[in-house]
């Protein structure tokens, strides 16, 4: 009858594996994000404590994962150590921030 759903949805030859690396590295960057990302968010957690910066809202250890880090830059690649270019926000203030941004542009008539 052919080959199973398996088999069909992967290319030919890939035995799992995306290029070099196996799918199950991929899947762990991705759920655990990469050792600097991760180091950077500990970082500022520990710096500017578990609280939105916009809304004041307190995180407790189980919803930590709803804090993100903000760069002020808007560079992600710019993490001093000293944390003055993040600022911790909650999820939903951190998307504000970046529709807003958006927004701003758009009405602006700059495009990405």
């Amino acid at each position: 009858m052919g080959r199973g759903w398996e088999e069909r949805r992967r290319p030919p030859g890939s035995g799992g594996k995306a290029g070099s690396r196996e799918v199950a590295d991929i899947l762990k960057e991705i759920r655990g994000g990469s050792p600097a990302r991760s180091s950077y968010r500990e970082q500022s957690l520990k710096i500017h404590g578990l609280i939105c910066a916009k809304c004041g809202r307190e995180f407790d250890g189980k919803k930590r994962h709803l804090l993100t880090v903000h760069h002020k830059d808007g560079d992600h690649r710019n993490n001093p150590s000293d944390g003055s270019n993040w600022e911790n926000l909650c999820a939903w203030c951190h998307e504000d921030a970046h529709s807003r941004d958006r927004l701003g542009q758009y009405l602006s008539g700059e495009e990405d």
